[in-house]
């Protein structure tokens, strides 16, 4: 899977934006202003870190080697996937639908509405 896979993916969805707001090696995907994925693109192997479900953010890393921890990020709420070809792109994208979703899904009643609207 290549960045630019994960980028065309990501822009498609409804109210993204894209930027570097770190360093020019990170990019990031945000919806409604919130982060939902952030990806390395000077790493090899290419590697991003989605949203997670704390408690599936767990069971993932159980049973994935290539799903750790999110780097530099809170432990609880991100993992770190490291694309090495392991992985089917069905399921990375799952995991990126998942992190986009409870972007949505955390936003104030109103503003999760009006944005459904849009």
């Amino acid at each position: 899977m290549s960045a630019e896979e994960i980028r065309e993916y990501c822009i498609l969805k409804k109210g993204v934006t894209e930027g570097f707001p770190f360093d020019a090696e990170t990019l990031v995907f945000k919806v409604a202003g919130k982060m939902f994925l952030l990806m390395s693109l000077d790493s090899n192997p290419l590697q991003f870190n989605v949203k997670c479900d704390p408690q599936k953010a767990i069971e993932l890393r159980d049973k994935y080697d290539f799903v750790r921890p999110g780097y530099h990020m809170s432990k609880v709420h991100w993992n770190t996937v490291v694309c090495e070809g392991r992985t089917s792109k069905k399921l990375v994208f799952a995991w990126i639908d998942d992190s986009y979703e409870l972007n949505i899904n955390s936003l104030p009643k109103k503003q999760k509405e009006a944005f459904l609207k849009s």
